[in-house]
């Protein structure tokens, strides 16, 4: 396959011209409508809109474009807003839209930074980036082909959405209004099922009150930077609270010794509490890891996975209260807050059904995002392989633009 050398503003119309800064005072104001971009996507929504389209936003400046933690290249569409730490660009007619996201979201732009402290990449060299792009029909069969492993994953994670959605609604009609099916079929609390004195109010007859220590385990992990691995020592990464809010480990994450003891080791379909300063309830699929310090694994001998889960989500709102009323920098829960959390417990008959239930939907989440990370895997082993012409899709395929 065959490249040519161009120059980034060969291949694209910049718009940075239109970009219009709002201070956090400002957009405290409006009304949340509209996307709000910044360098590195998202951080806001305002009641208005700059754009209406379909751009690539890159980062202009941050220490991402240096370490590159996550990629500098945003998809933008519809009608949002860009603040001036973007640059802002469509592609034109020598060029492929999906094609250039992903030759940017892959780019090392390190030359082309200024700035030692806070690393930039101005207009000027912005615009001179060197791209080695084959001919459009091809920039076009490669951007196709990755973008529909991306969309692959978007459907996925509507999907996942909508499965936590459920779960938690039918967790709320089940445990806290009762009106699961009765024998007949029928709502059991509002078709007159018996219901009895608890220290929590009235509960179906047969029912037990708990706390959520004593229906889990719920165990800490360790200072890890205390058990880094030895030379020639195989190892795993750590998870801590960025790897759990992202979903997975990194080459950035920190290691530590795979000899740590089993309880601290971390599978994926394991529930994750993290419990000081960002307060999060996940299922983990990001592969083996080691617990870091303010993270609980949550497991049960006598309980399923989907009941733990569900309660201890239940109680986040107030566990996120209790932290921030915490007069410490950092806010957290105590293991007295889990005593004092209550939970029901049903009969063993409506426990098998509710089993039949949410064991299905878990299951369904847990192999979906097993899914999405294989297909991100895949995405980020092919797309330098296809951009530098070292693989090479066959030409038998029709290339669509609604992607």
């Amino acid at each position: 396959m065959r490249f040519e050398k161009y120059k980034l503003k060969d291949l694209v119309t910049i718009f940075n011209q239109k970009r219009i800064p709002l201070t956090g005072k400002e957009r405290s104001q409006m009304e949340k409508k509209y996307p709000y971009y910044g360098a590195q996507g998202i951080i806001d929504y305002v009641d208005d809109y700059i754009f209406d389209g379909k751009y690539i936003l890159v980062a202009e400046d941050g220490e991402n474009l240096r370490s590159r933690k996550t990629s500098i290249a945003t998809r933008a569409s519809g009608k949002f807003w860009v603040n001036n730490h973007a640059h802002i660009i469509k592609n034109n007619d020598k060029s492929d839209f999906n094609f250039l996201y992903y030759y940017l979201f892959d780019l090392d732009v390190s030359e082309y930074l200024t700035g030692s402290v806070q690393p930039k990449l101005n207009k000027r060299n912005f615009e001179n980036i060197t791209i080695n792009a084959p001919s459009l029909k091809k920039q076009q069969k490669i951007g196709y082909f990755l973008r529909i492993l991306d969309k692959k994953v978007f459907k996925n994670n509507s999907i996942i959405s909508n499965l936590e959605e459920l779960a938690q609604t039918l967790f709320k009609r089940w445990f806290v209004d009762f009106e699961f099916p009765n024998e007949k079929g029928k709502p059991y609390k509002s078709s007159g099922g018996a219901m009895v004195v608890s220290e929590l109010g009235m509960i179906p007859e047969g029912w037990e009150v708990n706390s959520l220590s004593k229906i889990a385990s719920f165990q800490n992990g360790l200072a890890m930077q205390k058990f880094r691995p030895k030379e020639d020592e195989d190892s795993l990464p750590v998870l801590k609270i960025k790897e759990l809010r992202q979903g997975f480990t990194d080459p950035n994450s920190d290691l530590c010794s795979i000899n740590i003891k089993d309880s601290v080791k971390v599978y994926d379909g394991d529930v994750i509490f993290s419990w000081s300063a960002t307060l999060l309830v996940k299922l983990w699929v990001g592969g083996d890891a080691g617990l870091n310090q303010h993270l609980f694994k949550v497991t049960s001998i006598d309980h399923s996975k989907w009941f733990y889960y569900l309660w201890t989500k239940h109680y986040l709102d107030i566990f996120n209260a209790i932290a921030k009323d915490k007069a410490t920098t950092m806010g957290h829960i105590k293991r007295s807050h889990l005593d004092e959390s209550k939970v029901i417990i049903p009969t063993q008959k409506y426990y098998d059904y509710f089993d039949s239930v949410f064991n299905k939907i878990i299951d369904q989440k847990v192999n979906l995002l097993k899914e999405n990370k294989s297909l991100a895997e895949l995405r980020d082993t092919l797309l330098p392989k296809l951009l530098s012409g070292e693989i090479e899709l066959p030409d038998d395929k029709e290339v669509t633009d609604d992607v």
